[in-house]
């Protein structure tokens, strides 16, 4: 998690929106180093900033000490040290919201780790074989430091099974030995795992089938030596998994409580304290301030507060001096001893995942002999790869060229010469063939029906419209006595006229042929060239998926993220459906009381870390400066609202699911 949310959070929070017109200050007086702190300070501090700002607050109190005898506090330099010490407040807030949004989220996520791992079975096997050999050191930790203390000589027989049920008894078969604890350590806090993971079930049987009942459950027990490692690694996995999910709870309730109280903070550093503010030698008490201090200082101790807290009665504590003493306190020791406090309980009950060199031994143990292996085969068959990846690139450069290039080129040729070329006749050809019809056809009407000029035409505009019959007429005659019209007839001219007239229309039926491909060239070459584009398609698809890892640095995220966010949509409106209650929540009510529409301090947190998910989503995945973005983040600013009720919040979910849904595809992503 980033620290976007607590800056986003806490940046309309008027720490000193307008400062009262300050006089003239004197060089090296108290007011003029309070303008020149106010005036050096930021609206938003860091955290180093704030911790300076507060040890120069304190040094000006010191450098200058106020008299007690002075009844009416100076109002100019009161609203200068309250200008610092809102800001202080704060930055306070905003870190103690980045601590517990930080440590609720990292609980969350590795008990998401623990999850996976139980869920599968191969994942816990695995598991086991990565933390094998600290099993084993832990165990033969434990071993060693037995035979010290019973002053046993380390020897080969001490290893065996009867030395070591001397050397760790076991009391009650129900609880586990150190040894078996050393191994699991889990089961010094939950001793009847063993039993649970050991017992058979229990079903009523006949008493004829006890011998086959004592016979299963024999075997049962020799299966159950072997599956016994299994089961209690499973349980560690879960148990850990629960004592995250648990912290998480824990941290998120506080942050719950923390975020509904940003209206208080607000109202304490209104530019006016309250009515209700004292003078209290010589300064001005502001309870309400002093009081959401001593709220936070309690969070920061890791007590469970209430949103609201009512201010105690005006006392010295509450006085500028005293207030600037806590949030002093607050800043120094009270989040950085939290933080160390978390990150001691997390070590100490061995809640985070394995570290990776734990996690990757049996790989890196796998690793160079396996590449010294592969490495061999490589040399010894290097002229066969040599050969292979010569061939390969061959038949690549084949491809490209003969059915991507080249296709592409004829589509090029084709559209440039627009159709005029033949592809299986010329009409120069046909026009021949014709001509020499109709000039065979005219010589032999002339020679034996003896036509005029006139009758030739007429029958040279028959003869365009495939009309032969004066030839044809003359071949009936000829055929009545072919062996004489054969010899001194016209019998073989009017054939090979037939003749012609066939190949003629062989012509003009490949010409219409010819002109209907050409009408479709530019399909087929389409066609030609569509599957080298679709196999480039796939495969380019296939290598940038192993070069993005399967995560995808597509459109919004990729699918994978965009399918976390759909995770955290769905787990935003199941909390507000089933608003999930601490067991102590009824011993903090609300300072406003509660109502039906009120959602919980737990919900609350825990909705929290589904929200900034959503954040960092669309501030890292969303163009920048675009309506989408702005419309985005305008629904997650109105979930992290915590003045909106339950029924608010579900209608601004459903208001998500239909604008968002379709523009990132979350049924697809999922489906």
């Amino acid at each position: 998690m980033n620290a976007s949310f607590s800056s986003h959070y806490v940046r309309t929070l008027a720490t000193s929106s307008t400062l009262p017109p300050v006089s003239e200050a004197e060089p090296n007086s108290k007011k003029h180093s309070l303008q020149s702190l106010v005036a050096s300070t930021r609206q938003q501090l860091s955290s180093s900033d704030t911790r300076r700002a507060l040890k120069s607050l304190q040094f000006i109190e010191k450098e200058y000490p106020s008299s007690l005898a002075v009844v009416k506090a100076d109002s100019e330099e009161d609203a200068l040290r309250r200008a610092v010490i809102g800001k202080a407040v704060v930055a306070l807030y905003g870190e103690a919201l980045d601590a517990y949004l930080q440590e609720a989220s990292d609980a969350e996520t590795e008990a998401q780790w623990w999850a996976d791992v139980e869920r599968s079975r191969q994942s816990v096997a695995y598991y086991f074989l990565q933390t094998f050999p600290l099993r084993l050191v832990n165990m033969s930790k434990v071993i060693l430091e037995a035979l010290k203390n019973q002053n046993i000589p380390l020897t080969p027989s001490t290893f065996t099974p009867s030395s070591m049920r001397r050397l760790f008894p076991t009391n009650n078969v129900l609880r586990p030995n150190i040894l078996t604890t050393a191994l699991f350590p889990h089961l010094k806090n939950h001793p009847h795992a063993v039993a649970l993971a050991s017992a058979p079930p229990s079903e009523p049987l006949s008493a004829g089938s006890q011998a086959a009942n004592s016979v299963l459950n024999t075997i049962q027990q020799i299966l159950g030596m072997f599956t016994l490692p299994y089961e209690l690694t499973r349980h560690e996995c879960r148990i850990k998994r629960k004592e995250l999910e648990a912290l998480r709870d824990a941290r998120a309730e506080v942050l719950g409580a923390l975020t509904n109280m940003r209206g208080d903070l607000a109202s304490a550093l209104a530019d006016t304290p309250p009515g209700g503010d004292l003078q209290m030698e010589g300064f001005r008490v502001d309870d309400k301030l002093a009081s959401f201090v001593d709220v936070l200082r309690r969070a920061a101790n890791g007590h469970l507060m209430s949103p609201a807290v009512s201010p105690s009665p005006p006392s010295l504590v509450s006085s500028q001096q005293a207030l600037v003493a806590n949030v002093q306190a607050l800043a120094d020791d009270g989040l950085h001893m939290h933080k160390m406090q978390h990150t001691e309980y997390i070590a100490s009950h061995s809640l985070a995942r394995p570290s990776r060199l734990t996690l990757l031994w049996p790989r890196l143990l796998i690793l160079p002999p396996l590449t010294l292996y592969l490495a061999r085969e490589a040399y010894r068959l290097r002229e066969s790869i040599m050969e292979m990846a010569k061939d390969t690139g061959d038949t690549i450069e084949n491809f490209l060229k003969d059915w991507l290039v080249e296709p592409i080129m004829g589509v090029i040729k084709t559209i440039r010469a627009g159709g005029e070329e033949g592809v299986i006749v010329r009409k120069e050809g046909v026009a021949a063939d014709f001509n020499s019809l109709e000039r065979m056809t005219l010589s032999l009407a002339k020679d034996k029906l003896k036509y005029s000029q006139d009758q030739l035409t007429a029958l040279s505009q028959q003869i365009r419209l495939g009309d032969l019959t004066p030839i044809l007429e003359i071949y009936e005659e000829d055929i009545k006595s072919p062996l004489k019209s054969a010899v001194s007839g016209t019998l073989l001219r009017s054939v090979f006229i037939q003749v012609q007239k066939a190949k003629v229309d062989i012509d003009q039926a490949l010409a219409g042929i010819d002109k209907l491909l050409k009408s479709q060239e530019l399909t087929f070459a389409f066609v030609g060239v569509a599957p080298a584009f679709a196999i480039v398609y796939f495969v380019g698809g296939y290598f940038k998926s192993l070069w993005t890892g399967g995560r995808g640095r597509g459109r919004y995220g990729g699918k994978r993220r965009r399918a976390a966010v759909w995770m955290a949509m769905r787990r935003i409106e199941r909390l507000l459906v089933y608003q999930p209650r601490a067991s102590h929540s009824h011993s903090h009510p609300s300072s406003l009381g509660e109502s039906k529409t009120s959602i919980p301090p737990l919900t609350s947190g825990l909705l929290l870390l589904s929200v900034t998910q959503l954040r960092t989503f669309g501030e890292t995945c969303l163009p920048t400066h675009s309506t989408l973005r702005e419309g985005f983040l305008e629904d997650v600013q109105d979930l992290e609202d915590p003045g909106l009720g339950r029924a608010d919040k579900l209608r601004v979910v459903d208001r998500m699911w239909k604008s968002w849904g379709d523009v990132f595809g979350w049924g697809r992503t999922v489906g």
